[in-house]
């Protein structure tokens, strides 16, 4: 079992996307439901599957959750291009926050490719 908690990829993930819903609370009130929504619980669920994966007792189940961690960080990146395409951020907005998620992805990755590494 893992101190998820002392994980920096988890710290940043909270971090994410606690900017995240500041960010969508600019969006239209006609996107409570869609891409508001959507963007929200994908982005939670990047932290929850890293602390999820870290209760586990074996590395090879901690590294699954990671990768559905690493899956959930590609759909936010899918929806905020989206948000731009719709105008409902801007190009820097959009830098910033993919610049962020590229970070946290690298890091899980890394992490997740030692856990596989001491599995063997």
């Amino acid at each position: 079992m893992h101190q998820y908690k002392k994980l920096d990829f988890w710290k940043r993930s909270c971090s994410f996307c606690t900017s995240l819903y500041s960010l969508t609370s600019n969006f239209p009130e006609s996107e409570k439901f869609g891409l508001t929504s959507q963007l929200r619980r994908a982005s939670i669920s990047i932290a929850s599957n890293i602390a999820k994966g870290a209760s586990r007792k074996s590395n090879k189940d901690f590294s699954r959750f990671l990768e559905i961690a690493i899956g959930s960080a590609f759909e936010v990146e899918t929806q905020l291009l989206i948000s731009q395409n719709l105008a409902f951020i801007n190009s820097n907005e959009l830098q910033e926050t993919t610049d962020e998620l590229t970070i946290i992805i690298r890091q899980m990755r890394k992490f997740k490719e030692m856990l596989d590494n001491q599995s063997c």
